[in-house]
């Protein structure tokens, strides 16, 4: 029983990290644009988020320094994603309704941050104040570190993303290319950077931010072992992350504005939608969310970024298809994947496998030969967006 607990928690580290990414895929790609530059993303994103949790370490002892790193960095966010919007909508002197949308908008995202917010607070201030175990301090502000370097790899993204949405939305550049550029230019960066600042590529972090066991909710019986013991925060973001999304795209009127650029997008012109804009916001989220998925992928791997994220970012894409762009759908792929990807790293403790003696290389091959299998059987049925990869021009009807 111990040996399927512990297959079962290591699939739930592969898919978390897919699960991130593939949802951040399927924002860009639910408004007609292709993102395959997810790989290069989680790279820069994973690189930049490193170092700041390499920084933020130096004051794990001073929670007051840690608080206020974080205001700045969703002070920061706040202003990249309500300013823009802001002055667009004043510069084109827009109607009440389109205010009253901005307002509504600029609450959710500053609850969000709020939230974020109270939660470094019971992280830094709270938990270790009222606890009497060290050990219980300690983890509360490695997560908080956790925190802001997901959300430094999240910022990061973001903006890298921004270079391949401007450039294949308003310059018109082909997508595939733009993308391709982001992932050529992504690993080499991060190698001669860090060589140039610290003399090698593997960047090291001593922080274990495995959560052993969530209080009391790891206590219930079969449930605690699963889903509340040996996991990481970045588990139980992925899974408010896919709550969120599913009624973002389905229940929401950003959600069907998004799907009918996908689609239709000169409908959706012709209807007062703002093609441009929606698009590079889509990507913009994707970007986010896959430079999450870097950090992710670092922190539940090892405790040094070695400038890889082992072919994750690609492997989202083939959970997108596989998922046939559909939240449900992406979940499922990003469980099968993942256990792939457990048994590919965990074959020396399931019996029947250790026993045919079989070289690891085999085992390696198996996420991405399941990969080529799964997509060769399923891709006639998938459905993508009619839009998908087609360069939007105004002008053409």
């Amino acid at each position: 029983m111990e040996i399927i607990y512990q297959l079962i928690q290591s699939t739930y580290l592969g898919m978390t990290v897919l699960l991130i990414v593939a949802l951040g895929g399927l924002l860009a790609e639910r408004s007609g644009v292709t993102n395959i530059a997810l790989e290069g993303i989680m790279i820069f994103g994973a690189f930049i988020g490193v170092w700041g949790i390499k920084i933020f370490e130096r004051y794990l002892s001073r929670p007051s320094i840690l608080l206020m790193i974080m205001i700045v960095l969703l002070i920061l966010i706040l202003l990249i994603t309500i300013l823009p919007e802001y002055r667009y909508l004043k510069k084109k002197h827009s109607t009440d309704k389109e205010w009253k949308e901005f307002k509504i908008a600029s609450v959710i995202k500053v609850s969000i941050a709020a939230v974020v917010l109270l939660i470094s607070i019971l992280l830094t201030m709270v938990v270790p104040n009222i606890a009497t175990n060290p050990q219980t301090i300690l983890q509360s502000k490695t997560q908080m570190i956790l925190i802001m370097g997901l959300t430094v790899g999240g910022l990061i993204g973001g903006l890298f993303s921004m270079i391949h949405a401007y450039a294949s939305i308003y310059l018109k550049a082909n997508q595939v290319i733009s993308a391709t550029a982001l992932n050529l230019f992504a690993p080499a960066f991060a190698v001669f950077t860090a060589r140039i600042l610290q003399g090698g590529q593997q960047i090291s972090f001593m922080s274990n931010f495995m959560i052993n066991k969530v209080p009391l909710l790891g206590d219930i019986p079969l449930i605690g072992d699963i889903f509340f013991k040996r996991n990481y925060l970045s588990f139980y973001f992925s899974i408010g992350l896919l709550i969120l999304l599913s009624i973002l795209i389905y229940k929401s009127k950003f959600g069907l504005r998004l799907r009918a650029c996908g689609e239709n997008p000169h409908a959706a012109d012709s209807l007062g939608i703002n093609i441009y804009r929606l698009r590079f916001k889509a990507v913009t989220l994707s970007g986010v969310l896959a430079g999450i998925g870097g950090v992710s992928f670092v922190i539940s791997t090892s405790t040094e970024f070695n400038v890889t994220v082992a072919g994750f970012g690609f492997l989202a894409i083939a959970v997108l298809i596989f998922g046939n762009w559909s939240p449900k759908g992406i979940v499922l792929a990003a469980l099968f994947f993942g256990f792939m990807r457990t048994i590919a790293s965990s074959f020396s403790i399931i019996p029947f496998l250790n026993r045919l003696g079989a070289p690891a290389e085999i085992y390696n091959m198996i996420p991405f030969i399941a990969t080529l299998i799964i997509l060769g059987f399923f891709s006639k049925n998938s459905r993508a967006p009619k839009a998908l990869g087609q360069v939007y021009d105004q002008g053409k009807r």
